[in-house]
Parts: structure tokens; sequence; C-alpha cells
């Protein structure tokens, strides 16, 4: 198949990847009429899309600081904190080595996923309106611009009818994996930022074949298309790197497979192709040599990951189960999966049998054999080091073996490949859909039919949320400057662990403007400085954790106060509160005044100065 223009109705969009842009005609009232309905279609999938977004996170909008994402309120307080700290860049406060966690060491923000670029842009949001309504808005938004920027692409470079652009995109941004990521997962599901790369990636191709223009490559657009595809590339490092790992990976296997299925197009394009990608990667690297040194060997860095693949493989059953999150789905299926943020593989059987047909019925298109094996190298690698079937783990190996312990790799988790899975099935299903519609007889109705009916099971029911225990007025009203000077460092009581987060939100609350010790975070606390969750706890900040969660008294002498007053002095701490409402709160507060005296009443929390 040449690259020539298409001759076959049902070729456009295979061809319109690779087209050469044409200069536009001066419209007239006829084209200028059909340009305004167009308009009017696109903005009606728009407001579908951002109205289900909104449908989907409703629960969290009556009142943000007061609802919590019921699945996992743990991750939620987590990223409310790090969109707080994010949001401390527009005061002028702000590191990528940050004190206002783990005092004194501090956390890096480039080795945990603190959504540094998004926390920094709706940081107005932040300040004015506090972090639970960021946090609340991105889940919304990141679900509505990941299919609206989908939309786009298959509109714009596809060149596919609207109605086979809408569901294909309805699919990668309300995807059963999208859905269950947005579970707190903010990293994950901000994936409008990808087919902007991916049209980057395909803009230049298309200016780097000889063919494609009768003057030979466009080389100015090859050049503004790798300026532009570093800028998203950046972007994207400080969003979610995870979601850049699985582009770049899912973009490397279609790359090679068009390269095998058209080699005339290989041999043309590769000199300019590689010239823009040498010419991006270099850009991007000027810009993030330093963070990612930080990331990776700067203080509190870390070079591994600390999940293990061997547990956080998707199990082949789950391929063709239906998510719980979506109107079909049961509660036996979450077995399948580690957790509610990790439905990442259920597109069901339906979708999987006419995903199928659809690609043997579009052929061996080049697209379309690129998108059949990024979806089985994807989906292969997310069975991980070893397949698991119905919760049994096999002896079979995985491809994902051949990858584990590799340097980047190993700090993504295999399931989560599954991810990709989702554009590429939404790329085959546009295609087929568009094709039928282009044409005549019984495809143009059974296709969009059949598309329809096997995405119908996995429309997503809304996210469910519970109200979440009101901070102390002590926090809210500010009264704990009476106790702490900003910058300074506080300590909750008890203090906040990886599983009990809960005493970071009394920093979210006050827009991080004191530090806390230990937490919940990634740090290089694990044996040889390998990445932990969380540091040591500190012989105090323990036995306040005993004393939280069983009660009692326990027995203090000189030895403990000691210990108390040079844990204080190791995290730096101004002072020690314990609010009304803790549980076991007389114990802890009897065990406190043993430790560092009589407290001090402020607002509905008891204090003390140390």
């Amino acid at each position: 198949m040449s690259s020539a223009a298409p001759t076959a109705p049902d070729a456009v969009p295979d061809q319109a990847v690779l087209a050469v842009d044409r200069p536009s005609r001066r419209l007239r009232p006829a084209r200028l009429l059909t340009a305004v309905h167009r308009r009017r279609a696109d903005v009606t999938v728009v407001l579908l899309f951002v109205a289900l977004a909104g449908w989907l996170t409703h629960g969290l909008w009556p009142d943000p600081a007061a609802r919590v994402l019921a699945l996992n309120p743990e991750d939620q307080a987590l990223y409310e904190w790090f969109l707080a700290v994010d949001s401390r860049a527009l005061l002028g406060d702000f590191d990528l080595l940050t004190g206002r966690l783990n005092a004194p060491d501090g956390v890096n923000l480039m080795t945990n996923t603190t959504v540094i670029a998004l926390g920094v842009l709706l940081a107005p949001v932040t300040l004015s309106f506090g972090a639970p309504v960021t946090f609340a808005l991105l889940a919304m938004a990141n679900l509505a611009g990941t299919a609206i920027a989908w939309y786009l692409l298959f509109t714009r470079v596809l060149r596919a009818r609207r109605l086979a652009a809408a569901l294909g995109a309805a699919l990668c941004g309300f995807g059963p994996g999208m859905v269950s990521q947005s579970n707190s997962h903010l990293h994950m599901t901000a994936q409008w930022l990808v087919p902007v790369i991916v049209w980057l990636v395909v803009r230049m191709l298309r200016a780097a074949d000889p063919a494609g223009t009768a003057d030979g490559p466009d080389r100015r657009r090859v050049v503004s298309s790798a300026v532009g595809l570093a800028a998203a590339v950046t972007a994207q490092v400080f969003v979610g790197e995870e979601v850049l790992f699985l582009c770049a990976v899912t973009l490397l296997v279609m790359a090679v497979t068009y390269a095998v299925a058209d080699r005339n197009l290989a041999r043309r394009a590769l000199p300019g192709f590689a010239a823009g990608m040498m010419l991006a990667a270099g850009l991007a690297l000027v810009v993030l040599a330093w963070p990612l040194w930080f990331q990776f060997a700067g203080p509190q860095g870390v070079s591994d990951g600390m999940f293990s693949p061997h547990y956080f493989s998707a199990d082949l059953r789950s391929w063709w189960t239906v998510s719980p999150l979506s109107i079909a789905g049961g509660d036996g299926a979450a077995r399948l999966t580690t957790g509610p943020a990790e439905y990442n593989t259920f597109l069901g059987l339906p979708l999987l049998l006419v995903a199928a047909a659809c690609a043997l019925w579009l052929g061996r298109r080049r697209l379309v054999v690129a998108c059949v094996v990024g979806t089985l190298v994807t989906g292969a690698l997310s069975l991980g080091p070893r397949v698991v079937v119905d919760g049994e783990r096999t002896a079979v190996p995985g491809p994902y073996a051949l990858l584990s312990g590799l340097p980047v790799v190993d700090g993504a988790l295999p399931m989560r490949f599954a991810l990709a899975v989702l554009p590429l099935v939404a790329t085959l299903l546009v295609l087929a859909v568009d094709r039928a519609l282009r044409g005549t007889g019984l495809a143009r109705r059974l296709v969009p039919a059949a598309v329809g009916v096997a995405l119908l099971p996995l429309l997503p029911t809304p996210l469910p949320t519970a109200e979440r225990p009101p901070l102390p007025e002590f926090v809210t009203g500010g009264h704990w400057r009476q106790c702490v000077e900003p910058g300074g460092v506080l300590v909750p009581v008890p203090l906040a662990t990886p599983k009990q987060p809960w005493p970071m939100r009394w920093a979210t609350a006050a827009d991080a403007a004191f530090g806390m010790p230990e937490g919940f975070f990634i740090g290089p606390y694990g044996r040889g400085g390998t990445a932990a969750m969380g540091t040591y706890a500190q012989p105090t900040s323990a036995l306040l954790a005993e004393v939280g969660r069983r009660g009692g008294q326990p027995v203090i002498g000189d030895e403990q106060r000691r210990q108390a007053a040079e844990d204080a002095e190791f995290w730096g701490a101004s002072c020690v509160a314990l609010a009304d409402g803790t549980p076991h709160a007389d114990s802890l507060r009897g065990t406190l005044e043993q430790l560092y005296g009589p407290a001090t009443r402020i607002a509905d929390a008891w204090t003390w100065r140390v």
C-alpha cells in the first residue's frame, strides 16, 4: 500500500495518519454551514464528556473537604498534601526537597508522584479554596480532559467521523482502568498530554517523509514538532512519569511494527525522523537533566522501585471480566486484582471479541497491525513475571520477566501496562466504526451497533464516596500559629504513617505552612538505602502510636522522658498537639503530660511547647 491519497472510502483514516496537511480553501457558504455544524457536534461531545466526568465524581462535590473517595482514602490524603505543597510555589516557598514532611530529612518531591505541574498550575485554586477542592476538580478534569484530547486526535489526525471518534475517546477517558485509577491516583489519570505526544510524533513522521510533498522532507515542521514534543514530554514528567513511560513503550512497539509493515516508508522517513527524535530528546534532557538526577541520586532520592512486580501482576482471567466499577460488574471480580484502584484489565469478553472482529474486518492495514501488536505486547507485559490465572500463580513465565530489574522499568507496576491497551483498542474501534459509516449496506448499521453493545457493560458508575471526620478548630481556625511559627515543625499525636496518614490533613488545611515528622511518602529507608514507604518510627512516635491503638497508661520513667526530649530535638519540633476526638485521647494526654509536662489548651487541642 503506497502513501499516496486513498482510493477507497474505507481507507481514509489509515492513510490520514501519514497524509500531508493541505492548504485550507476559502470557505463557501455551504462549507461554512458544514463547519459550524461540525463545531456544534464537537462542543456537544465535549459537554457530554464533562457531564459524565462530573457525574462520576459528584459524590465529592457537596463539600470536598468533608467528603472522601471511599475506596482509597489514604491516597487521597496523600495527594491533597502534595497539592498543598505544590501550591506554595505561588508563594515563592517551594523546593524539590521539602521539609514539610519527614522532618528533619524531608521528602524528595521528584521521587514521589507529586503531580507538581498540576499542583503549581492550580495553586490559585488550592490557596483560595483548599486542596480538597483542587483534588475533586482534578479527579473530574483528568477523565474529561483525557477523553476530549483523544477525541480531537481521532477527528483531526485520523479524520474519523465524530460518532466513531466519540466512542473511541469515551473508552480512552472513561474505560475501566481510568475510572479505577480515579480512586486517588491523579498521576495516572492525567493522560490528556498523551494524545498531544502522539500527534507530535505523527506530525514529525509526516514531515520527515520525502514522498509526502513535492519538495521533499519539511525540515521546518520536523524541527517544530521536535520542539513541541520536547515541551510535552517535559510537562508530562512533572505530571506523571509512569504514564510517559507507558506511552513511550507503546509508541516504540508501534513504530517498530509500522516500520516492518512499510519498509519503504521506514527507509524514506528514518533519517529525518531519527534526527527529529534526537533533537526532541536533547531539548528535553537540557531541562530534565537536573530534576531527574535529583530524583534518582539527589537527597532523599531513590533509584529503584519498591513495589513487587509479582504482586502487582494482572490476573489473566481479569481481561474478560467486567470491572466492579462498571454497571455490569460484580463484587466477585475484586479478588482478581490488588485493589479497587487497579481494575486496569477488566475490559470484558464482549469488548475483546468485538475488538478482535474489528481488527480482522479492517485487514492488514499498517495502523491496524501496529495497534494489534501494541495491544498484544502491552497486554502480555501486564501479566507480570509469572502468569496468574484466577488467583493462582502458575509456572508459566510472562514477558515482563525479560524486563524485570531493569532501571526505570522496575518502578512501573506490570498491571498498569494494561492502561496502554485502552487507546489501542479504542483506535481499532474508531477505525472500524468510521469505515462502516463511510460505507453502505449492513456494515453501516451492524458495526456501530456491535461496538455500542460491547461498550455498554463498561459504562462506569459513580465513584463511591463517604464522609470523613472534621478537622480540629485548632487547625482550621489558624490557632496552630500560637503553637508553632510558619515553617516550623508541629508534631500531631499520633504521628502520620503510611497506613494512617490522617494527621497530614492538618498540614493540608494550613496550605502546608508547617512541617511534620515522619508521614506517608516514598524515601530511601529500605535495606541499603532502597525505596521504602515512610521512615523509621522514633521511639516516642512508636510509644504514642501504641497508646493510640490500645489505650491504657504506659509506665513513663526518666529514660522515656529523656528519649522524648531527644526525639523532639531530632525532629526540630516546636510544638506537640493532641486534638479532641482522637481515639484514646485521655490515655494519650496522660502519656504526653508525663513526657513533656503540663499541657496548654488552645481551641480544641492540648498542646506542649518542646
